[in-house]
C-alpha cells in the first residue's frame, strides 16, 4: 500500500500498554486523565501507509506520538522504541508505565516485584512520589530489589541502596520487610551468595514466581539503566561473567567502572523478567544504543544488546540519546 503524507496539528499520545485501572485505594482513586499532564500543541508529521518504513525497513514507525515524542517498533528480539523530547517526558510516560504494570499484577497476584539500578534512573522514577500517583499506587504490594549492587556500606554514595532511598524509597510507603538490599557486611562473594539464596527464599514463600521455560527466577518488572560502555547491570563489554548462565547472583571483583567490587544479576534472570524498561538518556549514550537498535552487526555484542526478555522489552529514550538513529 502507498504510504502519503499525513500531518496532525493536535496533540496526541502512544499508550505503551492498555491501562488497567489501578487497585483501589482508600487515599485516592485512579483516574487515568490524571497521569498524563496536558501537552503542548506541536505538529507532527510521519509517512503513513498500512504502516512506514524508513531506511532499510528495519524500523517500523508508527503514526503516533507519545509525550511529545515518538514511538517505534524494532524487528524480534530489539522491543518498542519510545522517544521523546525531554527526560522530563520521559519521566512523566515511565511513571505511568509502572504504575499500570503494578496495578496490572497487584490485581491478579497480590504482590509487585520491581528491580531498580543506578545511575540516572531513579531520578527518572521521580513522578512516582508526586501526586497523583503517591496517593494513588498501592504501595503495600511492592517488592523492592537491585539488579546490581557495589559492595560498600548502604550509607556510601556509591551505594544502590543509598541512591535508590534518598531518591525514591524513603518517600513512598513500601514496607520495609519488602526492600531487599544487599547484606553490606559480607564480602562481594558472600554477599551474591546470601543476595541469591533470598531469591531463593522468595520463590518458595511464593513472592518470587519462576519462568517456566528457563527455571529462573521471573520479575515483574525491571527497570535498566545502561552505560556509556553499553553495560548493563554490572555486566560490562567484554567481561567473562556476561557468559554466566548458572548463577542466579554473581560477583566481580574486577569492574573497570569504580568501585571495584560489586554483585550482579546475571542474564539469564535478567532476560527471565516478565517486562523490562531499558531508560537511557544523553548525547554520550546514543552510540550503543545506536548499535543495538541500528543496523550495525557486531560480532561481539554490548551487553546491551543481550537484553532479551520472555515478555516485554520497552526503550525509554530521550532524544539525544536517539540522536543516531
Amino acid at each position: 500500500m502507498a504510504s502519503s503524507p499525513l500531518q496532525f496539528s493536535t496533540p496526541f499520545r502512544t499508550l505503551l500498554l492498555s491501562s488497567p485501572s489501578l487497585r483501589k485505594s482508600p487515599r485516592l482513586p485512579f483516574h487515568p486523565s490524571l497521569f498524563s499532564p496536558p501537552l503542548t500543541q506541536k505538529t507532527l508529521t510521519f509517512s503513513i501507509g498500512t504502516r512506514a518504513v524508513s531506511g532499510s525497513g528495519k524500523f517500523y514507525w508508527r503514526a503516533k506520538a507519545s509525550m511529545a515524542g515518538t514511538a517505534m517498533e524494532k524487528g524480534k528480539g530489539k522491543g518498542k522504541v519510545e522517544v521523546f523530547d525531554s527526560e522530563e517526558n520521559l519521566s512523566v510516560s515511565l511513571a505511568k508505565y509502572t504504575a499500570d504494570l503494578a496495578a496490572k499484577f497487584s490485581k491478579e497476584k497480590g504482590s509487585f516485584t520491581v528491580v531498580l539500578s543506578g545511575g540516572s534512573l531513579i531520578k527518572s522514577l521521580r513522578k512516582l512520589v508526586e501526586p497523583p500517583y503517591v496517593d494513588a499506587i498501592d504501595w503495600s504490594t511492592w517488592h523492592v530489589f537491585w539488579v546490581d549492587e557495589r559492595v560498600v556500606p548502604k550509607d556510601h554514595d556509591d551505594s544502590n541502596y543509598k541512591l535508590a532511598f534518598d531518591g525514591f524509597l524513603s518517600k513512598v510507603p513500601i514496607l520495609p520487610g519488602n526492600v531487599y538490599a544487599i547484606n553490606d557486611a559480607l564480602s562481594a562473594e558472600g554477599a551474591a551468595d546470601d543476595y541469591e539464596t533470598c531469591l531463593k527464599h522468595l520463590v518458595k514463600s511464593n513472592v518470587l514466581s519462576v519462568s517456566t521455560a528457563t527455571g529462573f527466577p521471573k520479575f515483574d518488572l525491571m527497570l535498566l539503566g545502561m552505560g556509556p560502555d553499553g553495560h548493563v547491570a554490572s555486566l560490562f563489554p567484554g567481561h567473562p561473567l556476561v557468559k554466566e548462565n548458572e548463577k542466579w547472583v554473581t560477583f566481580i571483583k574486577d569492574s573497570p567502572k569504580p568501585p571495584p567490587e560489586r554483585i550482579t544479576f546475571t542474564f539469564p534472570v535478567i532476560n527471565s523478567s516478565a517486562h523490562i524498561a531499558l531508560v537511557i538518556c544523553g548525547a554520550g549514550k546514543a552510540g550503543p544504543v545506536h548499535s543495538a537498535l541500528g543496523n550495525s552487526q557486531n560480532s561481539d555484542p554490548l551487553p546491551v544488546q543481550m537484553v532479551s526478555p520472555e515478555g516485554e522489552l520497552v526503550w525509554f529514550l530521550d532524544k539525544d540519546a536517539a540522536s543516531k538513529l
